[in-house]
């Protein structure tokens, strides 16, 4: 536990940050976060085209796997509570999120998508990047996951991204092979 006070202490440092203003954009990037739907969006727009059809469908299924690991299988293996539960006198911008906290859902789609990005065009990969680190931060910033948590989600998302990416690259050469 002593682990968790030491986040604790760093997001209680985050909270002196707030104003009405950035409450807004922290908000917002919460919300475009929200079950992926910027990323799916994003994957289908990729799909639209011919040049990026492929990373749009690595996308979709880098998003799948991500929830998979993430979603069904860390968060109920872990059951990590909330730090907004470990101290709800913390002011609640959000209402609180349903399921455990480890690792963070909005984080791991966020970095799944933006690593497919990256590997398709390196300026769409730098903005889908900085857009992932901005919803994680807005995690912290609204103290509904720890930093560990937001560390966890990118890891595991890079980590499915760039597995999904490696494998659909080494089928496509074994089939150019055939």
């Amino acid at each position: 536990r002593g682990g968790d006070q030491m986040e604790l202490s760093f997001l209680y440092s985050l909270q002196a940050l707030h104003n009405p203003a950035l409450d807004k954009v922290m908000i917002f990037f919460t919300n475009l976060g929200e079950y992926g739907a910027v990323w799916i969006l994003t994957a289908i727009l990729l799909l639209c085209f011919q040049k990026y059809r492929q990373y749009g469908a690595l996308m979709l299924v880098s998003l799948l796997v991500t929830f998979l690991i993430g979603e069904i299988g860390l968060k109920n293996l872990i059951m990590r509570e909330r730090p907004l539960v470990a101290d709800p006198t913390v002011q609640q911008l959000i209402p609180l999120p349903s399921g455990s906290s480890f690792p963070s859902g909005h984080t791991a789609s966020s970095f799944t998508a933006a690593w497919i990005l990256w590997k398709a065009d390196r300026k769409f990969g730098a903005a889908g990047l900085t857009l992932a680190v901005c919803i994680g931060f807005s995690r912290l910033y609204l103290f509904v996951h720890y930093p560990t948590d937001v560390l966890g989600g990118a890891v595991l998302g890079i980590a499915c991204a760039q597995g999904i990416y490696l494998l659909a690259k080494r089928y496509m050469r074994k089939k150019a092979c055939q």
